[in-house]
């Protein structure tokens, strides 16, 4: 089974969705995902004007993989890498971003939203986001099950098997 590269939990996820939700807002953007290079939505946030999204997960994975076609494409021309993707059709466009190693930020907007402010807007995020995806990952969420929640799935377990 396939699983997610970077986990955002607590504070991090907190401060990912807090940049996400600053970036709408100096943007004019629809969207704004956080996603892994595996295609997994870590963190989304949509502008309160915006019709209902298209599938996020879709929408994650589709990109992911045209980031990696983007990237084969960079190396074949001697370029370490592409940062960043622009996509624009007659009503809406796609920036994507990367995000540090691990992720890649995800803009979708409208024609109402100037290219500029979405680029530069939207590198700023890059940049905040793959800190947060650096200290996620360097200080990984430990699951803390405290002694009474233990005891009890111990307990539980012991009637099941007979113990």
């Amino acid at each position: 089974m396939v699983e997610p590269s970077l986990v955002l939990y607590g504070a991090p996820y907190e401060r990912a969705v807090e940049v996400l939700e600053e970036t709408l807002r100096e943007t004019g953007a629809r969207y704004a995902l956080l996603i892994d290079r595996k295609g997994f939505v870590l963190a989304h946030k949509e502008a309160l004007w915006a019709p209902k999204p298209p599938p996020l997960d879709t929408l994650a994975t589709l990109v992911a993989g045209n980031a990696a076609a983007t990237q084969a494409l960079a190396k074949l021309l001697g370029e370490a890498c592409f940062q960043e993707e622009v996509h624009q059709g007659e009503r809406m466009g796609l920036y994507v971003d990367e995000a540090g190693e691990h992720a890649l930020l995800v803009l979708v907007f409208d024609e109402t939203a100037p290219l500029g402010k979405v680029k530069l807007h939207g590198k700023r995020a890059a940049e905040a986001l793959a800190r947060i995806a650096e200290e996620a990952l360097a200080n990984p969420p430990r699951l803390a099950l405290d002694t009474e929640y233990r005891e009890g799935a111990e307990a539980l377990l012991d009637d099941l098997l007979r113990n």
